[in-house]
């Protein structure tokens, strides 16, 4: 349509023109992901180019009014704008709106002789015409600026992420069977609770599977542990759901404190003992946890906690926890190289459950996808049995029972450690075990403190924090009304850090923290009452009471093991790396952080773990904890031999390496917050208007009334 002029011409738009794109349905990735193709850095301008509409000339008091654009709920998109008439009739379809992006985006509208935009004239009768630019119609230009508006109005608000599974888009929660307040009934509440821990069974029992024989623990020693673990978790989960973050969370030996406990374990002083260390290293060990939780429980109900969250963002968390899995390459395929035909019948199992048969349900259950762990487990343990009986194992004249110091024959020399780790009778832990044994705090001795181990547990605490941020989080989003607020949170971390403290006391080998591996539970079982959680904990209790429980346990061939704790290595990775899909994952800003943050916590330790050490050095530990004696020849030498020790420990450990990376340049380097993915806690008061948040959150049997002062640990 012409001006109002005859004698002035609009200037052609922008050059080469805007496609002409239909608005974007809501059932497209972009829209299913929550996708902003528009990143900081990228663009001089820090709102990332928003849209805005074009001012409008005004003449002889005659104004053109727009009607704001409202959302159509069942189309999915915005509904066209009706404008008017001076007269008071409603325009047509090209009578739409203009917009524009802001000249830091590069798409400013070209402006007439007179200073005013082009696009809209209006003559002296009052009536409003629209110019139309070369090529295109007014309708394609006025439905491309309303949904470049719709979408400049969505990043203006923060929006829960959505959760995505396997199987497609889920709106947030709506796929649950139990949310977190759901009971179903005494029964079901059992079986759900037992198939939970049943699904975990791996984190709950690898950590002492390790760390036990690393101390020189016999098969004795390792039950007990297995059983003190079964108790500290059932009575720390009791804790955490009632008075903790209240989200169906199990605590248990994190893997977080598995790589500093081997450190600590291969310390120089440790290196010359002889004989069975366990308890004195054990000692050791509970007197480092008991300090360092007494740390965290102050980071966590001192408020400290809801100032350090605002530094933790998922660019943080996902290349810290994804570190954590990563540092233990080292142990897990050299271990099932010891007997490979065991060993690979272990990993292809849990990977055929997991992935080729996850989607079949029997009753209304997958069960592969979520008993991959135990079957693969029950599957490979009775094949090893039968080859254990038909005497693939025996050699001739070769007894596993006697020490190796004792051993003269080569050959028996040769094959006593395959016979060790392949043969399931080669372990007596189960008949040795008792029926009935109560594990007891300090059944281990009066624990021992050392400054320099404790200060190395204390960072790692922190790290445990890190890894628990995450993890409220996302369970939050699978099965409560809000997230938690910065209180809730801060309480959470408190109690876990009194639940190392117990941890320490009974004597675990690590602290008691999240359980990563839960959030990926949730989401797979769909159950995520925490009165099932409760009652599982009660059966766990039940459970570690029975002695033969933890020797069977314990009776484990080391070889499934290894198999069992390269697939939860594996699953930790990819749980933490699953954290970056709450930022833009493809904003050049992030990729660089997050890669830069998983090489250097390759390569700084791998500087660390083999500095001062030749070819031909002789360690006395296996190759696979090699990385862990860095504190007796690590590249720093100063005079104070205890600053020297917390120093080539601390830069050896993956984890630590990943979150200083991350944490510093997440917390330097220019970016938005949806670009961020900035973590979307409750706001207090609000959490405290709302029912339904409240009664997630709010402390029982009115214990919350007795805090009201501690506001920062609260609603």
């Amino acid at each position: 349509m012409a001006s109002s002029d005859p004698n002035k011409r609009p200037r052609p738009g922008p050059w080469p023109p805007a496609p002409e794109s239909s608005a974007m349905p809501p059932s497209s990735w972009a829209k299913k992901t929550g996708f902003r193709p528009k990143f900081s850095g990228e663009t001089n301008a820090s709102d990332s180019g928003q849209i805005g509409i074009t001012p409008q000339p005004q003449q002889n008091s005659t104004r053109r009014r727009n009607s704001d654009p409202n959302l159509d709920l069942e189309a999915g998109r915005a509904r066209p704008p009706r404008q008017e008439k001076a007269n008071g009739e409603t325009t047509g379809e090209k009578d739409k709106p203009v917009r524009k992006r802001r000249e830091s985006d590069g798409g400013g509208v070209p402006k007439s002789t007179n200073g005013q935009a082009v696009g809209t004239t209006t003559d002296t009768a009052g009536t409003t015409t629209t110019a139309a630019a070369a090529g295109t119609t007014a309708a394609t230009a006025a439905a491309a600026g309303t949904r470049r508006a719709s979408r400049n109005n969505e990043e203006a608000v923060d929006v829960l992420p959505q959760i995505v599974d396997d199987d497609g888009f889920m709106s947030r929660h709506s796929h649950m069977k139990y949310e977190l307040r759901d009971s179903p009934g005494l029964v079901p509440i059992g079986l759900y609770g037992f198939q939970h821990y049943l699904s975990m069974l791996g984190s709950l029992i690898l950590v002492p599977l390790v760390i036990v024989p690393a101390m020189g623990g016999n098969y004795e020693d390792t039950s007990n542990v297995v059983s003190t673990v079964l108790i500290v978790s059932g009575v720390t989960t009791l804790l955490h759901t009632f008075f903790g973050s209240r989200l169906p969370l199990i605590q248990g030996p994190s893997f977080v404190y598995l790589a500093p406990a081997l450190a600590i374990i291969h310390s120089p002083e440790f290196l010359g003992l002889n004989g069975n260390n366990f308890k004195h290293i054990m000692k050791e060990l509970q007197g480092a946890i008991i300090i360092s939780s007494a740390f965290q429980a102050i980071l966590g109900y001192s408020g400290l906690m809801s100032v350090l969250v605002r530094l933790i963002n998922p660019v943080v968390v996902a290349p810290t926890v994804a570190a954590v899995g990563l540092s233990f390459y080292s142990y897990g395929f050299p271990q099932i190289g010891t007997c490979l035909e065991i060993g690979a019948v272990q990993i292809l199992l849990v990977i055929i459950f997991s992935l080729y048969l996850r989607k079949i349900s029997v009753f209304g259950h997958r069960v592969f996808l979520i008993y991959a762990v135990p079957l693969g487990l029950a599957i490979t343990w009775a094949v090893a049995f039968l080859l254990t009986q038909v005497g693939v194992y025996n050699y001739k004249s070769c007894d596993v029972n006697v020490p190796v110091s004792n051993i003269i024959s080569d050959h028996c020399r040769k094959n006593i450690p395959r016979m060790k780790h392949c043969r399931v009778d080669a372990s007596h832990a189960l008949r040795s075990a008792p029926w009935f044994r109560f594990p007891y705090p300090l059944q281990w001795g009066v624990p021992v403190f050392s400054w320099k181990m404790a200060l190395v547990m204390c960072v790692v605490s922190i790290i445990s924090s890190v890894d628990s941020v995450g993890s409220y989080h996302a369970s939050s989003l699978l099965v409560a009304s809000r997230p938690p607020t910065p209180g809730v949170l801060s309480r959470g971390i408190g109690l876990e850090g009194l639940c190392s403290l117990l941890a320490g006391l009974w004597g675990t080998g690590t602290g008691s923290a999240t359980l990563t591996e839960n959030v990926h539970t949730i989401a797979v079982t769909k159950m995520g009452s925490r009165r099932a959680i409760g009652v599982g904990a009660c059966v766990l209790i039940a459970l570690s009471l029975i002695g033969k429980v933890g020797g069977f346990i314990a009776s484990i061939p080391d070889v499934i093991v290894a198999g069992l704790l390269c697939f939860m290595w594996t699953m930790l990775t990819a749980l933490g790396l699953s954290n970056l899909r709450y930022s833009e994952a493809g904003s050049s800003r992030n990729i660089i952080i997050v890669g830069l943050s998983l090489f250097l916590s390759l390569s700084v330790p791998a500087y660390f773990q083999q500095y001062g050490i030749s070819p031909n050095s002789n360690l006395p530990v296996p190759s696979y904890f090699q990385p862990y004696v860095v504190a007796s020849h690590g590249p720093i030498q100063t005079s104070f031999g205890g600053l020297n020790y917390v120093l080539n420990t601390l830069l050896s450990l993956h984890m630590v390496i990943a979150f200083l990376v991350a944490v510093i340049l997440d917390n330097t380097v220019p970016g938005g917050r949806q670009e961020r993915g900035v973590y979307v806690w409750s706001d207090p008061e609000t959490a405290k208007r709302e029912s339904a948040v409240a009664k997630d959150y709010r402390l029982p049997f009115r214990v919350g009334k007795l805090f009201r002062w501690v506001k920062w640990v609260g609603l």
